[in-house]
């Protein structure tokens, strides 16, 4: 089993509370594939600094209300 990151993420609530947007209209607005959306909310993969910020700008919030980081 794959172990989850230390950036814990509220990407998957915030986007079930903006109209109930899907993973792969997420991706296209921020530029990444449904795949990559999904892989970041189970903590699979650590989104780039840009696409952290593109998708806190789609969710009208901040960084730091969408990701946080949890480690040492």
């Amino acid at each position: 089993m794959a172990t989850t990151l230390p950036i814990r993420n509220r990407v998957k609530v915030m986007r079930e509370a903006h109209a109930n947007m899907t993973q792969a209209e997420l991706g296209d607005a921020v530029g990444v594939t449904r795949q990559t959306v999904a892989a970041i909310e189970q903590r699979r993969y650590s989104p780039s600094l840009e696409t952290a910020f593109r998708m806190a700008s789609v969710f009208g919030c901040r960084l730091d209300d969408l990701f946080e980081y949890e480690g040492d």
